[in-house]
C-alpha cells in the first residue's frame, strides 16, 4: 500500500504557496485580466477548484464499485511532472463555472475548504489499497488513485507560477489626488 505522507506534504505545501501568491493580488484587482484573453485571478482560483472537486468526487464514486481491470500497457502515462511546468501551454477541457467566480477571501476559504475535504477523504481511505482504480486524465493517460492527488498538488505548483504572473502583470493602479 503507497505511504500517504508525501503526497499529504505535497498538497500541504503547494496551497500554502498557492495561497501566499494569491495574497499579492488585491482584492480591488481579483477579476481583473492582466491581459485579454488570459485568466483573472478569481477564474484560476475557480478552475483550481473545480478540477479538485471533481477529482475528489470521481474519486468517491469510482472506488464504491470493484476496480476495472486494466492491461498493464494500458496504464503508462506521461510523467507528472508536465503538469508542474508550463512548457507546453494546455487549455482546460473543463468550462468555467462563472457561478463560482466571488469576491476574493470567499474564493481563497472555498479553496481551503475544498483541500481540507480532500484530505478528509484521504483519510477516510487511508488503510485501504486503492492502487487498482484508474481512470483517465485528459492530457496525461491513464492515472491510479494515488497519481490523481500527486497531480493535484502538481496542478496547484503550476497555477501558483500562473498567479505569480497574473499578480505581476496587472496594471499598477496610482491613486488620484484630490486637488
Amino acid at each position: 500500500m503507497p505511504d500517504l505522507r508525501p503526497t499529504l506534504v505535497r498538497l500541504v505545501l503547494a496551497q500554502q504557496n498557492f495561497l501566499r501568491a494569491a495574497d499579492a493580488v488585491e482584492s480591488s484587482a481579483w477579476d481583473t485580466q492582466p491581459k485579454p484573453g488570459s485568466w483573472s485571478a478569481a477564474e484560476l482560483v475557480a478552475h483550481l477548484c473545480q478540477v479538485e472537486r471533481g477529482v475528489v468526487a470521481y474519486a468517491d464514486r469510482v472506488i464504491r464499485k470493484p476496480p476495472l481491470r486494466i492491461p498493464f500497457y494500458r496504464r503508462f502515462h506521461l510523467p507528472l511532472a508536465l503538469v508542474q511546468r508550463p512548457i507546453i501551454k494546455r487549455k482546460t477541457p473543463i468550462p468555467l463555472d462563472p457561478e463560482l467566480l466571488a469576491p476574493k477571501e470567499t474564493m481563497l476559504a472555498e479553496t481551503r475548504g475544498i483541500r481540507e475535504r480532500t484530505f478528509a477523504f484521504l483519510d477516510e481511505t487511508n488503510g485501504r489499497d486503492l492502487s487498482a482504480y484508474c481512470w483517465p486524465h485528459p492530457f496525461l493517460g491513464r492515472l491510479n488513485f494515488y497519481e490523481w492527488f500527486e497531480m493535484l498538488a502538481s496542478h496547484q505548483i503550476r497555477h501558483t507560477k500562473q498567479m505569480a504572473e497574473i499578480s505581476k502583470n496587472l496594471p499598477i493602479r496610482v491613486a488620484t489626488s484630490p486637488n
